[in-house]
């Protein structure tokens, strides 16, 4: 039992925060009020001046089980969301094996199970192993729950296997998620082609690689009549495109944008610092603007990080061997409440609706809300206190982010889901 007095409910329908008492009992919010009366024993806690809202959902990480338990696991994985603020999760199947089959699915959702302290989703490969030519185990997979077919990582290559794979998925409710790239465009994957890549010396790949993808995919949709979700968007054009598609009307088209598309850019890069390279690469300051436009217009229905953790020893190759990704379920929260709420550029309303309903409705799960009756999935964060992300902070098993002994504006100091308080800075 948890009393939380003077707390500020945020909601994603109000850009007002209401000051109220929260009291939390047999793994549901009970009462929502002031001077609310408490069975003796319940512990207090103070949190004026503190934010109280749902938890976060991120719709797109990387856990890297199995196969490469070295950069994460789904149990380290499950304790950087909860660092982060974050209560649930989809996992990306580009694993090995590759998530493309009932069996390998099932085993991966029994581990969840047993290490995890949050829901852990998985999504499933649109394709056998993700090699773009063989429809994967798509009924296997649908009897464990998977929802949502991709073969992120890659594009998947084939148009006539996507466009097949949509006309029979879609009948069953399940939907396509969409990594675009053009591989013969995008080259080595490095960083955007522009002023950046000439002055460092590294063959660019330019946006047109993913934009090419983004209109295709779409194109694809609408012929099937299947739901299309375009992953991580980075640039201004290709964000122009799907608000292009949305506004006609005619096909289901949900987009995401992460953060580190809004936070950096290509001259971040610097001295071939390899914490910034992933893919779609870091681009300009103008796709950044045209990108935070999109997400407080709706054009992105959701925030997800792309959680992809690598070890130091992988970063610490050269600029073009090294792999792309950055982490982002520890930092996501603390981030976007510094550079975006904390400065007036949208308010805890977008984020809410954002980074925890629409993620939720995109996956078809129950909305979590700090509402009576419902059950408890909150976070209590302190916009006052900072976050300093040092190597001990953290909790992912990897540490390849920008923001590495950085120090936001920002902190987590609660997390609670059901009856059990996961996490406890208060």
């Amino acid at each position: 039992m948890l009393l939380i007095t003077s707390a500020r409910i945020a909601s994603e329908h109000s850009p007002d925060l209401t000051e109220a008492d929260v009291y939390l009992a047999d793994g549901k919010i009970q009462r929502i009020g002031k001077g609310i009366q408490v069975p003796e024993g319940t512990r207090t806690l103070d949190a004026r001046g503190r934010i109280l809202m749902p938890g976060m959902f991120d719709a797109h990480v990387h856990f890297r089980e199995p196969g490469f338990e070295a950069k994460e696991t789904i149990a380290s994985g499950a304790e950087a969301a909860i660092n982060g603020g974050v209560t649930g999760v989809v996992m990306m199947p580009n694993t090995s094996p590759a998530l493309d089959n009932g069996t390998v699915i099932g085993q991966v959702l029994d581990i969840a199970r047993r290490t995890a302290r949050i829901p852990v989703y998985t999504s499933g490969c649109v394709t056998k192993g993700r090699h773009g030519k063989e429809l994967a185990g798509i009924d296997g997979m649908r009897a464990h729950g998977v929802v949502m077919l991709t073969d992120d990582g890659d594009t998947t290559g084939d148009p006539a296997v996507l466009l097949r794979a949509m006309q029979y998925a879609t009948e069953f409710g399940m939907f396509f998620a969409s990594h675009c790239e053009v591989p013969e465009l995008a080259g080595p994957r490095a960083l955007n082609e522009g002023a950046m890549s000439y002055r460092l010396g590294i063959k660019g790949s330019p946006a047109c690689a993913e934009e090419i993808i983004i209109d295709r995919d779409i194109r694809l949709a609408h012929a099937a009549g299947a739901h299309i979700h375009i992953q991580h968007v980075s640039s201004k054009l290709g964000m122009e495109t799907i608000r292009w598609w949305k506004q006609r009307g005619d096909v289901k088209v949900t987009a995401e944008i992460a953060p580190h598309h809004l936070l950096f850019t290509d001259e971040d890069i610097g001295d071939y610092d390899t914490h910034y390279k992933m893919n779609p690469p870091l681009r300009t300051k103008a796709d950044n603007e045209a990108l935070l436009e999109g997400l407080i217009d709706g054009t992105f229905d959701l925030i997800a990080t792309d959680h992809a953790p690598h070890t130091p020893f992988e970063k610490s190759q050269d600029f073009v061997s090294a792999p792309n990704g950055i982490t982002g379920l520890d930092t996501a929260l603390v981030s976007l409440h510094h550079h975006f709420v904390a400065t007036g550029k949208f308010g805890w309303d977008l984020l809410v609706k954002r980074f925890s309903a629409e993620p939720r409705r995109f996956m078809g799960l129950p909305v979590a809300a700090i509402e009576e009756g419902l059950p408890v999935d909150l976070v209590l964060f302190d916009p006052e206190r900072e976050t300093t992300f040092t190597a001990d902070f953290m909790k992912s098993k990897s540490r390849n982010t920008p923001f590495l002994d950085q120090t936001l504006k920002g902190s987590v100091d609660l997390v609670v889901l059901g009856g059990e308080i996961l996490l406890d800075r208060a």
